[in-house]
């Protein structure tokens, strides 16, 4: 993570201290006590934000809530309950805890003392007044037979409702919901996704319909996400495992600023602060990460599955490159494009986390190796002629682009000189993804390769759905990157104005001209789920017809099957 001084971390967190509190959410757990009862509160108050686990290890999750009391309180006695059973008969934490108000009134407990690969029943209680009843387990150790994850990313609550969440939600087995980030939006009210918010109801506070600023501004979006009730449900049903992409700070971010993020809405480093303050403070997180500390880390499943959740977006991104930047008179200068993007300095994970990484993989016990991260690894480049189609959208792209699959399908003997020309050239579309960062992604693969062991990749980000077959620049295999869909954002088919058999069609089309993409989906929304066992992977990635009705329609989903090497 990038390393403050410590006179700068000091007048940074001062800044951040003025606008309500740079504190941890502390907790504390005792042995049951089933006898202890918490005192009434000054005020009455309520659980309006359900609870949330996280995190888990084989003898410890975090927990947490939060209370809204109904007068001004510097805190809120809590009284946290672990039990085996629903009923609570069987206690085996009974622990005092406080919700400050300088912490937005969230409490957060690293519930230790559990059992291994246990399930277990939780609620934190003020007097008389009791949460709801969360639902949690600790990791497995030793041999596993089966470990099952959903993969999310990407949940804009004016775009649509948030069906995946419901459906999750729903289910009952799953070890954990792996959120890639963009977990919500900083956008203003009338920002990205938003022209259909009036018809679905899904309006921001009057207070919280700017953009996002300061520490206020984002403990009220995350309480507005944390109202809706799907996503309340699925916190309370299954232990979280959370990293960050850009939006929950701003979009595009890198470490010395950010896309959206203007001279004149202030200091940045104030604000990434109090974006990563308000994250602690409302997620089911260990790291403190508002005091420095990286987001990135490890847990392993038994035997089984060894999941490493990585930043590839705060503590170490370049900044962004983007194609206008290389525009000389009304064209791309490639070369100065390719030499940005060349640049060996440029990092997405920097070399202490790739190092991490890497001590990682050589340690693990587990078979599948699983690198949870946020943006697309795979070599996605176009041909020349491809990408400026892409970038008039339209249907009429649709036509560009199958001549030059049609090519690209021919011998290369059978092909004119003037048609082989079509498909030289290649470029990445995506240079806010891994394309942008190709020296590090090749050094990245160097240690995947040389650790010799079976990787998956899994990434969020584009709000669309693809598998693809990774390489480094040799041609040699790396791994398997899967990546999800959205759980409400649009995606590239907004963009390209496409309906939904243009968007299909162009589904096809782009595996024929992206040669590390075997397939991907274009028009809907959903999530991924992994099924690890110790014979092969199971993806499936289940799409909803529509986010825009209040009913929701499940398809077939597509899956995919990875046999153990």
């Amino acid at each position: 993570m990038k390393q403050w001084s410590r006179r700068e971390f000091i007048r940074l967190s001062a800044i951040v201290a003025a606008a309500g509190g740079f504190s941890t959410v502390s907790g504390c757990v005792s042995a049951p006590a089933a006898s202890l009862v918490s005192a009434e509160p000054e005020f009455p108050l309520s659980f309006l934000h359900g609870v949330a686990s996280g995190d888990p290890l084989h003898d410890r999750v975090v927990l947490w809530t939060r209370v809204t009391p109904a007068g001004p309180l510097a805190q809120v006695q809590l009284r946290l309950e672990v039990a085996t059973d629903a009923a609570f008969r069987n206690l085996v934490v009974a622990a005092d805890c406080v919700a400050h108000a300088d912490q937005d009134y969230c409490a957060k407990v690293d519930a230790a003392g559990l059992s291994a690969g246990q399930a277990y029943f939780y609620r934190f209680r003020a007097g008389s007044v009791s949460s709801p009843v969360g639902q949690t387990r600790t990791l497995p150790q030793g041999a596993l037979s089966t470990a099952r994850f959903a993969v999310v990313s990407c949940s804009n609550y004016p775009a649509g409702y948030f069906h995946v969440y419901q459906q999750l939600a729903e289910r009952s087995d799953l070890d954990a919901v792996v959120h890639l980030g963009d977990y919500l939006y900083e956008y203003a009210a009338d920002g990205y996704a938003t022209e259909r918010a009036a018809e679905f109801g899904r309006f921001y506070a009057p207070d919280n319909r700017c953009e996002l600023l300061t520490l206020q501004d984002y403990r009220r979006r995350y309480a507005c996400y944390r109202a809706d009730a799907a996503l309340q449900q699925l916190h309370g049903r299954h232990p979280f495992l959370l990293v960050w992409d850009d939006h929950e700070i701003a979009n595009d971010i890198w470490t010395g600023g950010a896309e959206n993020h203007s001279p004149g809405e202030g200091d940045f480093q104030a604000r990434k602060l109090a974006a990563l303050q308000a994250y602690y403070e409302w997620l089911p997180i260990r790291p403190h990460v508002q005091q420095g500390e990286p987001l990135y880390r490890s847990l392993a499943y038994g035997d089984l599955v060894q999941l490493y959740l990585l930043d590839t977006r705060v503590c170490a991104r370049s900044q962004w490159l983007d194609f206008p930047q290389f525009q000389r008179d009304g064209k791309l200068d490639v070369a100065a494009m390719t030499k940005a993007v060349q640049d060996p300095t440029r990092t997405l994970l920097g070399p202490t986390q790739l190092d991490w990484l890497s001590q990682g993989l050589t340690q693990s016990a587990c078979h599948w190796q699983v690198l949870a991260q946020q943006v697309l690894m795979a070599r996605m480049e176009l041909p020349g002629e491809a990408l400026a189609a892409l970038g008039k959208p339209g249907p009429e792209l649709l036509s560009q682009l199958q001549q030059l699959a049609d090519l690209k399908a021919l011998p290369t003997e059978q092909l004119t000189s003037a048609q082989r020309k079509r498909l030289q050239g290649v470029l990445p579309y995506n240079l806010d993804a891994w394309d942008g960062f190709p020296v590090e992604r090749e050094r990245l693969y160097q240690r995947l390769r040389d650790s010799g062991r079976q990787v998956l990749v899994l990434a969020g980000d584009t709000h669309n759905a693809w598998h693809s077959e990774l390489k480094n620049a040799a041609g040699e295999p790396v791994g398997v990157e899967l990546a999800t869909a959205s759980v409400s954002s649009p995606g590239i088919e907004q963009y390209l104005q496409l309906d939904e058999a243009q968007a299909t069609q162009l589904s096809r089309v782009l595996p024929q001209l992206i040669d590390e993409l075997a397939w991907c989906e274009l028009s809907r929304r959903g999530y991924l789920l992994v099924e690890f066992t110790q014979q092969q992977c199971r993806a499936q990635w289940h799409q909803i017809a529509s986010v825009h009705t209040t009913k929701a329609e499940w398809l077939a989903p597509h899956q995919l099957l990875i046999a153990r090497r």
